[in-house]
């Protein structure tokens, strides 16, 4: 595991900080344990700052006593003092150094403050002699910890401390955690449902009034070459990013508010229960909860889960929750066929709480294949984890957005621009190469009929999935494309002539609810296969996370269609 390393200049010296994997404990049941102890033992640093949190600082003290069991050349920073002083709480940071031993000095660094007197301690810690800096002896670390911490504590606000504790009992207890996580959830949704559709109409028409002047330019090109480069080419990379930016850009500072105002370790904590059962680990929530923005992100963020047992569990079932580029295909159907194409506040609430009942079949879904992975192919018993409830505080607002919007936002649409630009040429070729008297894409999707009917779809839908693989957001219209025989992607801005068309081509109300279920469970988009196996390093797990949920949602489907049958509803 690879360490962060930074360097700074302090009065004309050079110094250099390397960044451990932040842990609890140096009892080595970990990854992160290990690599922190092992760094710590091997006597390379001149010496150690153990960075705690002054809110909870107890807990922290238990880790602090440890590092003095192997080194002496200590220096505890108490970080987040203005936190704890919103909370009531001060501590004596002179009589806490005398009970250590080693300097302590404090810092908040959000607010930038103390980071002057931080590099002091430093300087004077480096120039220290680490060798005869004394040990101490091992003891009984947990209650040494609590009688420190009762000592150099002061709690002063204990009304604001029982609200905190008040607010995290209902967040956080079983009868009200779960709704109000839906609720709060079901909100996020909504606003990125309601939010983007401006936006994304105003870059359609933008990128529309760019493919005119490049058309015009392009006018003396050879036809195969425009066809390309402007109906392959520009006018996929156009969709994907007309239709996945707003969204985006709306859903991520969202959910980075909620992560910076401290709710998504209590959406862990309330979720932990059911993952223990399933024998998986509790941090798999958050990572799921950033697959909703991304299923490549989802995947990556799994590196916060220790055991590699349940990482890889977390990995195989990052891409069954909706993705951002799977919600234009889930809202255009709902609306179209579960809502009546109906305008107005109450259709948006409607549609977002349709939109919210398939993220919660998604989580189901997880649920359900993390059990079975447990099961099977990765059994094992679940570990147990130290999750943090920081306290609430008020969000930085202008620098969660930069920060979003600049490593999550553009990150993630990079990516998929960069893989939907040459799936915009095959799609080209495949509409506009015939064979005797049709295309390739007529001919596939000919071939693909009978089979995708035994799942409620036909040849078209299950085509323009499989051509959707590079991004999900132009799955839709690969199917316009191939029910029009256009040759050339073609967009929609207006939801009744979209669903004229689909009647036309015989769907009904169980056409789009088996490719909801089809766009809510199948193979990953190329950027998330291409990461999970870059996580896994292996082309089996990597096979295994394309099967698994491309056999739950062919297995749903299924169900659905021959329920319907018969009934006689179908």
């Amino acid at each position: 595991m690879a360490t962060a390393r930074g360097q700074y200049t302090f009065e004309g010296e050079e110094y250099q900080l390397i960044d451990l994997p932040g842990t609890y404990s140096l009892a080595a049941h970990s990854q992160e344990e290990a690599v922190a102890r092992d760094y710590i033992e091997s006597g390379q640093a001149d010496g150690v700052v153990v960075v705690c949190d002054a809110t909870c600082l107890e807990r922290n003290l238990i880790l602090v006593l440890q590092v003095l069991e192997l080194t002496g050349n200590v220096l505890v920073c108490v970080n987040l003092l203005d936190e704890a002083e919103r909370l009531g709480i001060k501590v004596d940071l002179p009589a806490l150094s005398k009970r250590l031993g080693v300097p302590v000095v404090g810092t908040a660094a959000g607010r930038q403050e103390g980071l002057t007197d931080l590099k002091v301690a430093i300087a004077r810690l480096v120039k220290a002699d680490a060798a005869a800096a004394p040990k101490r002896a091992p003891c009984e670390r947990v209650t040494l910890a609590e009688r420190y911490a009762a000592q150099v504590v002061r709690s002063e606000k204990a009304d604001r401390q029982r609200r905190q504790q008040r607010l995290d009992r209902l967040l956080t207890s079983k009868s009200t955690g779960i709704p109000l996580m839906l609720l709060l959830f079901g909100l996020v949704v909504w606003l990125t449902v309601a939010g983007a559709n401006v936006p994304s109409a105003m870059l359609t028409a933008l990128f529309a009034w760019i493919g005119e002047m490049l058309e015009g330019w392009l006018s003396s090109a050879p036809a195969w070459l425009s066809g390309v480069l402007l109906d392959g080419v520009y006018r996929v990379t156009a969709w994907v990013v007309a239709v996945m930016l707003p969204p985006m850009a709306i859903f991520f500072p969202l959910f980075t508010l909620l992560e910076d105002l401290g709710y998504l370790p209590r959406v862990a904590f309330v979720m932990d229960h059911a993952f223990q059962k399933c024998r998986a680990c509790g941090k798999q929530c958050l990572t799921m909860c950033m697959s909703i923005g991304c299923n490549a992100c989802g995947v990556t963020g799994c590196r916060i889960i220790d055991s590699p047992r349940e990482r890889l569990i977390a990995i195989l079932t990052s891409s069954l929750v909706p993705c951002n580029g799977k919600f234009p295909t889930l809202i255009a159907l709902i609306t179209l066929f579960f809502v009546g194409g109906r305008g107005g506040l109450l259709a948006s609430m409607e549609g977002a709480a349709l939109l919210l009942g398939t993220l919660v079949l998604g989580v189901a879904g997880t649920l359900a294949c993390s059990r079975l992975l447990s099961a099977t192919v990765l059994k094992g018993m679940p570990s147990s984890f130290a999750l943090e409830l920081p306290p609430f505080r008020k969000p930085r607002v202008g620098e969660v957005v930069v920060r979003s919007v600049l490593d999550r936002t553009l990150f993630v649409l990079g990516r998929a621009v960069a893989v939907a630009a040459p799936a915009g040429v095959i799609i080209w070729l495949m509409a506009n190469v015939t064979v005797g008297d049709a295309s390739l894409l007529a001919h596939c999707t000919g071939f693909l009929d009978p089979f995708a009917r035994l799942f409620g779809l036909d040849g078209v839908i299950l085509m323009a999935f499989i051509l959707g693989w590079p991004a999900n957001e132009i799955v839709l219209p690969v199917m316009l494309m191939a029910y029009l025989a256009t040759g050339s992607l073609v967009e929609f801005d207006n939801l009744a002539a979209l669903g004229q068309l689909l009647a036309q081509h015989g769907w009904t109300w169980l056409t789009a609810a088996c490719t909801m279920l089809f766009s809510l469970f199948h193979w990953p988009c190329s950027t998330t296969c291409l990461t999970v196996y870059k996580e896994t390093g292996s082309v089996k797990w990597t096979a295994l996370a394309i099967a698994l949920p491309t056999a739950l949602g062919l297995g749903l489907c299924l169900c659905v269609t021959t329920a319907a049958r018969l009934l006689g509803l179908a």
